[in-house]
């Protein structure tokens, strides 16, 4: 198995006639096409609504193609917050899930009439005293702690996360709550990231239908909604077999009906919150071999670094390369794919098995559609690259233009060369 880009070597010729590499470049039709079949596989639900989590790729143009399908923003941030206002998203087509939250941030969150998303118990005090009441639908966040299994196979271990309430906090919560006027209440959980199996969603949603079940017959808490969060992940590898979204909400509509509907509860909405499955492979950075280098081992240096793409470095994550034009040579030269950070961790690739490259060769580095640009930063003092939107008709739109020096330079409005340049 292979994979294969979403543009052509051709294309990308003609498209750096006006903006030259390094760029993000993403593909409308392949997002529309998997926004249309994530509602069709959660259609049986009513009230399903997909809250995109608008830090994985926070991009107006992109998150609009988004709300065209009903998609509201899962915000994290008070600039999240401002972005996501900006293009027209407003109340409860808002998710504000935060942690560790300045106050600030939940009264812009209230201002909206966004749906706060509570992460410990402790915040429902400093949510009352900084906006002054409880609203009447709220969320909590929840973490059953231990390791998350699917099988013998350990997904995830929420017990070392930072994120949520434990069994009995959230219990405790609901209480509290309701006693302050919430009237109707929503669960939310992530428990593990990039999983590329479709059990994950349906073991999740089992996890928090029975906690559900129990919260309402404890407290006697109206449960509004379920938001199964994020964590479908997506094929980095070609090896790697795509979730099949129809046989994951098929599996959660399965347990729906098995734990919900028995217990009268057959109204609740699911909400979910994917980042990573809706942009990830929409996304590509497009980057030009620059240099050479033949010591100790093969070097190729792009004019990309872990600025574009961070993921690498950061994590070690695999990210596949394409060499334009030579998709169907031999891969029978080993190379380290580098960038030109004062860093050695600046690889987009390590001992990675690609065609001869020649300098001036496109390197399409895949699956950056989400946490690629977002992730970006400016150190060695180096500029975020352009955005581009490869539209259904095969034209071209900037969507983020590139960074420059007077950008670099803005906040240094109090020193010579920011009042300089700005």
């Amino acid at each position: 198995m292979n994979k294969v880009p979403f543009v052509t070597k051709e294309q990308l010729e003609e498209i750096t006639k006006t903006y030259p590499t390094p760029f993000h470049l993403y593909d409308e039709k392949g997002i529309r096409e998997n926004v249309k079949a994530l509602k069709e596989a959660f259609s049986w639900n009513p009230g399903y609504k997909e809250y995109f989590a608008v830090k994985a790729t926070p991009n107006p143009f992109l998150i609009r193609i988004l709300q065209e399908y009903g998609c509201g923003c899962d915000c994290s941030s008070y600039t999240e917050l401002m972005l996501s206002e900006a293009v027209g998203a407003k109340g409860a087509d808002i998710m504000f899930s935060s942690n560790d939250t300045p106050a600030e941030e939940f009264v812009l969150a209230d201002k909206l009439g966004a749906i706060i998303n509570l992460d410990d118990i402790t915040h429902i005090d400093f949510l009352e005293k900084t906006i002054g009441h409880i609203p009447q639908t709220i969320s909590c966040r929840y973490n059953p702690g231990g390791l998350f299994k699917i099988s013998n196979d350990i997904m995830d271990n929420p017990g070392d996360s930072k994120y949520g309430m434990t069994t009995e906090q959230i219990g405790e919560a609901f209480r509290i709550l309701k006693e302050k006027g919430a009237e109707e209440f929503g669960i939310h959980a992530f428990l593990a990231s990039n999983t590329v199996t479709n059990d994950y969603y349906p073991m999740l949603a089992k996890v928090l239908f029975e906690q559900a079940v129990k919260l309402h017959k404890d407290t006697g808490a109206h449960i509004k909604f379920i938001n199964l969060s994020g964590g479908i992940g997506i094929p980095y590898t070609p090896d790697q077999e795509p979730n099949d979204i129809r046989k994951i909400g098929d599996g959660v509509r399965r347990v729906y009906e098995e734990v919900l509907v028995p217990a009268g509860m057959g109204d609740v909405e699911l909400y979910t919150e994917l980042g990573r499955y809706m942009m990830g492979p929409y996304g590509c950075l497009v980057t030009t071999a620059i240099h050479e280098k033949h010591t100790h081992k093969e070097y190729i240096g792009v004019d990309a670094c872990a600025v574009n793409l961070m993921r690498p470095a950061m994590y070690g994550a695999y990210h596949h390369i394409t060499v334009m034009g030579k998709e169907n040579l031999p891969c029978d030269h080993r190379y380290d794919v580098t960038g030109s950070l004062c860093e050695n961790n600046d690889k987009f690739a390590i001992d990675r098995m690609l065609p001869e490259i020649s300098m001036g060769d496109y390197l399409v580095i895949h699956d950056t559609g989400a946490h690629g640009f977002a992730m970006g930063y400016n150190y060695n003092g180096k500029l975020k690259s352009a955005e581009l939107l490869l539209k259904e008709d095969g034209s071209v739109e900037l969507i983020r233009r590139a960074e420059t020096p007077a950008d670099y330079f803005a906040t240094f409005d109090c020193f010579e060369i920011g009042k300089k340049l700005i």
